[in-house]
Parts: C-alpha cells; sequence; structure tokens
C-alpha cells in the first residue's frame, strides 16, 4: 500500500486520513498547530452524506452525535413566528466531530507541530520540508489545510481568498442562562431573523461534555452583517489596543467595544429572544465572509481537498459535508487506480464540478448581505420562507424546494 501525507489536521485532513488508512494505507497528518484543535469552531448542520463518512471514517454515530430539531421558524422584530417549517435535522459542533474523528485516528498518525515549509515533487513521490527542518517522502499528499492553504498557495500563488462584503459575527449561549421564554421559543427549532440587508440565524448545540440534556445545551448563532472592504473591515479586524489583523481576528482579540456596539445593534434590530442571546453570550466574535474557488484540484500527485480547494460560504451549510464528500471520493478514486496522478485526475473530475456548484449556490443565497455602495439603493426584502427553504438544507434536496 502507498505512504500518504495529509496536511491539515482540521475536519477534512482527518475525514481523508481515516478513510485512507481503513484502505490501508500508511498515512501520516500533519497538523501545524503544536496543540489539539479542540474547541475550535462553533455549530454544524448535519446532512445524511456526511453521517455516512463519517461511519465509514470509523467514527460513532449515535445520539450523542448532536441536538435534534423537528422545524424552522423565522421570528420578526418583535419576537412572534412569520412563518414555520417541518424540517427535522441534526445540529452538532464543530468540536464534537473533531472529537469523533480524532477517536477513530490512532495516535501515531497524528503529528502536531508539523508545519509544512515547501513540497516538491518528482517522478515517483512528493517530498515534504517542514518548518522544524524535518524532511518527509511520500507517494502522495493531500493538502487539506484550509482556506489559506501553504501547498495551495505554492501550487497556485494567484489564488486568493476573495471578502464578499459582510461579516458572521458568530457565538454560543449556555442555554441555563436563558430565559425561560427564550429557551421555549428558540430550543426547539432552528431559528430565523431577517432585518433589512442582514440575517441571523441560530440553533442548539450540544452543551458541555457533549450533553444534549434540557437545560444543558447551548444556542449557536450566526448573525450575517454587512462591512465594506477598507476602513469598515480593518476597523472591525484591530483589537483594542490597534493592532490589526488582516486575515481574522482572534475571538479574544475582537474589541470590547465592537462587541457593545454588536449587543446595541441586536436590541434595536433583532427578535428579543436573538438579542438576549448576543447579551449572554461570553465571547462572541467575528470571521469576514470569503469566496475562494480553485481552478484545478490535482497536480501531479498533490491534490487539494476541502476548504484548500473550495469555499462556500456558511449558509449552504455544506463546508464539512463538502470536505467529507471530497475526502470520500478521493479515497475511492485511490481505491480504483492506485495512488497515482491517474487516481488524482478522476478524483479533480469529480469534485471541482461540484465545488464550483456548491459555492456559486452559496453566493446566491448570500448576495442580498453584501455592503453597498453609497448612494445605491438597498437589497430587496427577502421572502422569508424561501431563506428558510434554501439555507443549510442536503444538497441532495436543492432543486426540491420551493423558489
Amino acid at each position: 500500500m502507498a505512504r500518504i501525507l495529509v496536511v491539515g489536521g482540521s475536519l477534512g485532513g482527518l475525514m481523508a486520513a481515516n478513510l485512507l488508512l481503513r484502505d490501508g494505507h500508511e498515512v501520516q497528518v500533519l497538523e501545524r498547530s503544536p496543540r489539539s484543535l479542540q474547541g475550535r469552531g462553533a455549530g454544524i448542520v448535519t446532512h445524511e452524506g456526511l453521517r455516512e463518512v463519517l461511519r465509514l471514517a470509523g467514527a460513532v454515530v449515535d445520539a450523542t452525535l448532536g441536538v435534534a430539531v423537528a422545524s424552522r421558524v423565522v421570528l420578526g422584530a418583535d419576537g412572534r413566528p412569520q412563518c414555520r417549517w417541518a424540517h427535522p435535522q441534526i445540529l452538532t459542533s464543530w468540536g464534537r466531530l473533531y472529537t469523533l474523528l480524532r477517536a477513530a485516528l490512532p495516535e501515531a498518525h497524528l503529528g502536531l507541530g508539523a508545519g509544512v515549509k515547501a513540497v516538491q515533487q518528482h517522478g515517483d513521490g512528493v517530498s515534504v520540508q517542514l518548518t522544524n527542518g524535518q524532511a518527509l517522502q511520500a507517494d502522495l499528499l493531500v493538502a487539506a489545510d484550509g482556506i489559506r492553504s501553504t501547498v495551495r498557495a505554492q501550487l497556485l500563488p494567484a489564488v486568493q481568498p476573495q471578502y464578499a462584503g459582510y461579516v458572521a459575527w458568530r457565538g454560543v449561549c449556555e442555554e441555563a442562562a436563558l430565559s425561560r421564554h427564550t429557551r421555549e421559543t428558540l430550543f426547539p427549532h432552528f431559528g430565523f431573523g431577517l432585518p433589512p440587508g442582514e440575517q441571523m440565524l441560530g440553533y442548539p448545540v450540544a452543551g458541555a461534555a457533549d450533553s444534549t440534556e434540557p437545560g444543558q445545551r447551548r444556542w449557536n448563532f450566526v448573525w450575517y452583517r454587512p462591512a465594506a472592504a477598507g476602513a469598515e473591515l480593518e476597523t472591525l479586524l484591530t483589537d483594542a489596543d490597534g493592532q490589526h489583523f488582516p486575515e481574522g481576528i482572534a475571538p479574544q482579540a475582537v474589541s470590547w467595544r465592537h462587541i457593545a456596539a454588536v449587543r446595541a445593534a441586536a436590541r434595536t434590530t433583532l427578535a428579543p429572544q436573538f438579542a438576549e442571546v448576543l447579551e449572554k453570550t461570553a465571547v462572541p466574535f467575528l470571521q469576514p465572509i470569503y469566496d475562494l474557488a480553485s481552478p484545478q484540484l490535482a497536480f501531479g500527485r498533490i491534490a487539494l481537498l476541502g476548504d484548500a480547494a473550495f469555499v462556500a460560504r456558511p449558509h449552504v451549510g455544506m463546508g464539512v459535508a463538502k470536505a467529507a464528500a471530497d475526502a470520500l471520493a478521493l479515497a475511492r478514486a485511490i481505491a480504483a487506480a492506485g495512488a497515482t496522478p491517474a487516481a488524482l485526475q478522476q478524483y479533480d473530475a469529480l469534485r471541482r464540478p461540484a465545488g464550483q456548484a456548491v459555492a456559486e449556490r452559496a453566493r446566491q443565497l448570500g448576495a442580498g448581505l453584501e455592503a453597498r455602495p453609497p448612494g445605491t439603493p438597498p437589497a430587496p426584502p427577502r421572502d422569508a420562507a424561501a431563506v428558510m427553504h434554501h439555507t443549510a438544507v442536503d444538497a441532495s434536496l436543492f432543486e426540491t424546494y420551493p423558489p
């Protein structure tokens, strides 16, 4: 069997590594962080395709995976439902999936503090130079190192993330901290709020120790707000001491002034239930929304996977599901054609069109949230039911919902 290096120890890299390991390959994951990634990320919407890949990767998928909701609801500014939709889903968290995938991967196959400095291909393999000076050899390399992929930067230096014109304020709030009214009107549902030019959504996820018991869960929210490129975005990505973080600001570095401002905006803009969630979330944080599309996924013996290949705006709720589908397609191509460039070309032919389609759909869903130049008319009002029907649904059902 082949020796395969997987660059990136996040969810996409772990899924690929587990699948390839179970196919009998010698697999090593190279994660640049010196510490476990446990605790990062927020909520994730699961689909059956994702759950199936988790099972194939050796993860235990049972009732502890996440919190089940039976329906969706759009709340108006007064907190009353504008429309409802019976749509069962299971909502989990990044941390929960990471725990399951790490448990499935034997410790010897994960290298922490293993940053990649350079990669080079030769006739029958790939050479990798690590930042610690170590050199590794492999038959194939899978780059699953995210939106700022070091490997992609070497192969496609012109392909860079493109800012979409809005940011996502995110966070998780302890259920026990919320009023009874907010718990009763939010936690049974996947909830939405649609103030002009913005979008709030949220859903329950497991709490401490992965508990899904009522009273011990958390509410995960994402609030999309326009922010023009340039001075406005730069201000949001600058901490209280004036340090600017152009590629994204860590949660603990977000200025208290911006947090105070977004909580004040919630009180005047959102349903009272959502405003209470913002008020009682200990560390709200923000992420700029980006688009990224690689024109090529296979480069001889190197393949791009997950966010290193395509970044779809979160409205499709498919970031992890897309990485899972990538990982499964890659493993099957290698099983069919061996650890060869031909296998990676098969993977490229299958997953590049799929990635392009998901990224384009996500752009369409987020188009009305982008910052608009001064003096231009506001985006037309959105149909609440349409937003509810098209956000974060299973890709196999894209064409079956009402427009």
